[in-house]
């Protein structure tokens, strides 16, 4: 017998209704939270207030605004070359894992430090974390291969004293490995988070690079500015994202009852059917695919779950009580 056809979203807006970035960015209310970004604000050809998102400088100092302005992170900042990503699409990915949550909770997004999340590549930039955290007051364990990133993000932690005990930061000792070394023996998480690598090599990310700021204007030359950077660990990876996700539901499958919603990231919409394929042969009983949108961008949400909805009564019942409490 075929699979069920994974559940789509059928919302036309394009964030998410409780994301905070809905509309147009308001400059003056950021920059007079953030005043180092009034420098780099400027009129666009059409007459409003922007930032030249090909300008790395200009990236980092919006995402510091916009981090002190809604979510209380007073310093935030992130080593050169590092991804700055986008806020408004990591913050959508947050209240959709919500929504997950809340589906087995009597429709009410459960908070406080008693849901646990792993934040798969958490990155020097550590923005699931940030967001998760002020939205719902989630506790976070966040996983990276890179040493440096973790150091960096460990600095942000430690640097905002509403973070104290809510972000958990380990390294990956093996980086052809997701949960093997990180999910410790006996230990649960509600959900993960997961932005995989895009690009299947150095060569090609690189070449994506150069397709991205051509779009931008802004190829100057053979070496082109990488407005939102990235290490190779956070754009790259042999075989690329279809590969990655593959080892998601591979390793996920090896530990069904460890975490009641696994989530992943995809932007490729040619990497969906090999990962639905592979979600049915892992014996996933439910996969959700929630498509997302910021300006241009399109991406979406893969999320899956091994517990049946038993399962998931009890599992809601024995980590946060009552439905709906």
């Amino acid at each position: 017998m075929p699979p069920p056809p994974p559940k789509r979203s059928t919302s036309k807006d394009p964030l998410h209704p409780r994301n905070r970035h809905r509309g147009r960015y308001d400059f003056p209310q950021l920059i007079k939270s953030s005043p180092l970004l009034a420098a780099f604000v400027r009129a666009n050809p059409f007459g409003d207030q922007s930032v030249d998102f090909a300008n790395p400088a200009a990236v980092k100092a919006l995402n510091q605004a916009l981090l002190r302005h809604f979510y209380g992170v007073d310093y935030w900042d992130i080593p050169a070359g590092y991804l700055c990503p986008p806020i408004p699409g990591r913050a959508d990915c947050v209240h959709y894992v919500a929504d997950l949550l809340a589906a087995s909770n009597g429709g009410v997004v459960p908070r406080g430090p008693g849901v646990r999340v792993l934040d798969v590549g958490v990155g020097a930039n550590c923005i699931y974390p940030l967001i998760g955290h002020h939205e719902y007051g989630w506790h976070f364990v966040g996983s990276d291969v890179d040493a440096g990133a973790l150091r960096a993000a460990q600095q942000i932690v430690a640097a905002n004293g509403a973070l104290a005990g809510a972000i958990e930061l380990r390294r990956q000792p093996n980086a052809r490995r997701v949960f093997d070394g990180i999910i410790r023996p006996g230990e649960f998480f509600d959900a993960t988070l997961c932005n995989p690598p895009f690009h299947a090599s150095a060569a090609e990310a690189a070449a994506g690079t150069q397709r991205k700021t051509a779009n931008l204007g802004t190829a100057r030359g053979p070496r082109p500015v990488l407005n939102f950077g990235g290490q190779n660990a956070e754009l790259w990876a042999p075989g690329g994202e279809a590969a990655f996700v593959r080892r998601l539901v591979l390793e996920s499958q090896q530990r069904p009852t460890a975490c009641c919603w696994y989530t992943t990231l995809v932007s490729k919409k040619e990497t969906l059917p090999g990962l639905h394929r592979a979600l049915h042969q892992a014996g996933a009983l439910e996969v959700q695919t929630i498509d997302m949108a910021q300006g241009q961008k399109k991406s979406r949400l893969v999320a899956w779950t091994f517990l049946t909805p038993a399962q998931q009564a009890a599992w809601r019942q024995a980590r946060w009580g009552p439905a709906g409490g």
